[in-house]
């Protein structure tokens, strides 16, 4: 699985009204590293008059979303973020807007679009990457066949983390999931279906 990150941390400001939103997005691959964002945000804007969050752990099917308006009315500022982290594509995100409040009161819908919409202008200049799920195995395999398989591992775009000899080589691969199938295949057509990778849990 292949899906879009945050390539590095950022933060952008914008104004409403008076009132400074600072919103503040990067990457977080756990729940635990989502609240340990949030927390260090939390403290560098220590002045601020809220801390709403919105983060998106994992992606796809096996995604953990979370929000919290951080003071503001209920409903005006976690999920309306929320929901644009949604409908961004991307995945292991967590996003902070710290507000300092102007002396103009918003109102709810002016609250809902200031959050969504600090959050918005920063996912616009937000640099992205690519995570890509890798799998580790072992590899048993005869001497003889040890140069063509190191040639195959290379051409499916894997990687050789470890090399044992004893009686025959022990590998250690790791490859991304998408190589998996390709790679065994051709790993079956070298040994005519003798060899197998056995995955490392």
């Amino acid at each position: 699985m292949r899906y879009p990150i945050p390539a590095q941390e950022i933060a952008v400001e914008t104004v409403v009204v008076n009132s400074r939103f600072i919103c503040t997005i990067g990457e977080a691959r756990s729940v635990d590293e989502a609240m340990a964002f949030i927390r260090r945000v939390k403290e560098r804007h220590s002045t601020a008059s809220a801390h709403a969050y919105a983060f998106r752990v994992g992606y796809g099917a096996s995604v953990i979303d979370g929000c919290n308006d951080g003071g503001e009315p209920s409903g005006a500022a976690g999920k309306p973020m929320l929901a644009v982290l949604q409908g961004s594509g991307l995945g292991d995100v967590v996003a902070v807007v710290s507000r300092w409040f102007g002396g103009t009161k918003l109102g709810t819908g002016g609250l809902v679009r200031a959050f969504s919409g600090a959050l918005k202008a920063a996912l616009e200049v937000l640099p992205r990457s690519e995570r890509v799920e890798r799998k580790t195995f072992l590899l048993e395999l005869p001497y003889p066949l040890f140069e063509r398989a190191r040639l195959l591992v290379a051409a499916h775009h894997g990687t050789i983390a470890g090399e044992e000899f004893g009686a025959n080589v022990l590998l250690t691969l790791v490859f991304a999931v998408d190589d998996i199938a390709p790679f065994e295949q051709a790993l079956r057509e070298l040994s005519a279906g003798r060899l197998e990778l056995a995955p490392v849990e």
